[in-house]
């Protein structure tokens, strides 16, 4: 995803997205009628010669992008779609509001594909275009993503949806093989059939490798996230990985498959239910009391100049000390999991717009939880710690 105007099309507040959305709409509608009204009856391109001259420039009123300025040539009127709004991972563990539509989006890319309507289930192995050596370059989601979630974005999906171009289109029957019938009925419901995104020919082709075994495209989905979380992947293959895409070798024993198999579950289980892994409980919380407040302007660590990660201020009232240090060694698009809760729960206005982002909008409107930056902090603690376990216990890397 990538909308060219984040400010206005993401929010921790759904209303605020709706709020905005419907602004622009406003002002661009009436662009468009100022156009046809000053310039009737000229052709596109004398139309693009002159729009400028009609054109708010305001950036608290609309974001002007290529294919807005596109539509307004073509004198294309856009409405609000109330169904557009859904939730979406803008950074690594931090969700926000999302107004979905190609009419206010610069590139929906292939999200289409993979999340066609807001009840739509995937999980995408998200990895970086090119690996830096800033961290794990690969998270699991399963929510609609932005262009930079991951620093320079692509996405594996476990599952493509296509529209049902008529009744009659035959199945092939593979659709249903590792599909609960319930959400296939769900996707045909919606005007979808919904595949595996990986090939036969690419199970195949592991299944020859281990040809004793029962192995599912969902297992090797997870093979894959495994794989990609080894040090010793990472490691070999660091020049191949700066330059192209990862390639995904067979291991050489079946019991390696499997453990890489096994800890990718475990491993994508973690990242996409991160907000019910268990809080940390090793941490001494202070300030907390009846009527405490929760609200969250902006957390900074401890120490001169915010260096002692092991104490978060939360707020004016609340602290967290005994933070486990090893924690920020999960390190995800070159920031700990940690640290992105400290980055994006908050309060943020953006300069060009105005438009307040505010994390605890979030908490309170979404998860009715005022606590919640809170919760997640301690929860990515654990998430963090875990993470790193799992990842000491795959194997050597032997192909």
């Amino acid at each position: 995803m990538k909308t060219q105007r984040d400010a206005w099309c993401y929010n921790a507040s759904r209303a605020t997205v709706a709020t905005n959305i419907k602004k622009t709409v406003t002002v661009y509608n009436d662009v468009v009628d100022r156009l046809m009204t000053e310039y009737p009856g000229l052709d596109k391109k004398s139309r693009e010669a002159v729009m400028d001259n009609v054109i708010t420039t305001d950036p608290t009123k609309i974001s002007w992008t290529s294919s807005l300025r596109q539509g307004l040539v073509n004198s294309r009127k856009v409405s609000f779609d109330e169904s557009s709004l859904c939730s979406s991972l803008y950074r690594p563990f931090n969700k926000e509001w999302l107004y979905f539509n190609r009419s206010l989006n610069e590139r929906v890319y292939q999200m289409p594909r993979l999340f066609p309507y807001a009840e739509a289930e995937n999980l995408l192995i998200v990895i970086k275009q090119r690996l830096n050596n800033n961290g794990n370059f690969s998270l699991m989601t399963d929510h609609l993503i932005e262009l930079q979630t991951d620093g320079g974005t692509q996405c594996f999906p476990l599952y493509l949806y296509e529209p049902i171009k008529s009744e009659t289109t035959p199945k092939s029957g593979m659709e249903d093989l590792f599909a609960e019938a319930g959400e296939m009925a769900a996707a045909e419901a919606q005007g979808y059939r919904r595949r595996d995104a990986i090939t036969d020919e690419g199970l195949a082709h592991f299944q020859d490798a281990y040809p004793d075994e029962k192995i599912t495209k969902e297992d090797l989905f997870y093979y894959v996230y495994g794989l990609l979380h080894s040090p010793d992947y990472r490691a070999r293959f660091a020049d191949n990985l700066s330059k192209e895409l990862p390639r995904i070798p067979s291991v050489q024993v079946a019991a390696d498959f499997w453990a890489f198999s096994k800890a990718g579950r475990a491993l994508g289980d973690l990242h996409v239910n991160y907000e019910a892994a268990p809080q940390y409980a090793g941490v001494t919380i202070t300030g907390e009391s009846d009527g405490v407040s929760y609200r969250v302007e902006k957390m900074r660590y401890g120490g001169k100049g915010g260096k002692d990660k092991s104490i978060l201020h939360y707020n004016g009232a609340i602290t967290v000390s005994g933070i486990p240090l090893d924690a920020y060694d999960y390190v995800v698009n070159g920031k700990s999991a940690l640290d992105w809760v400290v980055e994006r729960q908050r309060v943020k206005v953006d300069k060009a717009s105005g438009i307040v982002n505010d994390a605890n909008d979030w908490a309170t409107e979404t998860m009715n939880n005022p606590r919640y930056p809170l919760d997640l902090f301690l929860r990515l603690i654990t998430v963090s710690l875990e993470t790193l376990a799992i990842v000491r216990t795959l194997p050597k890397l032997e192909i």
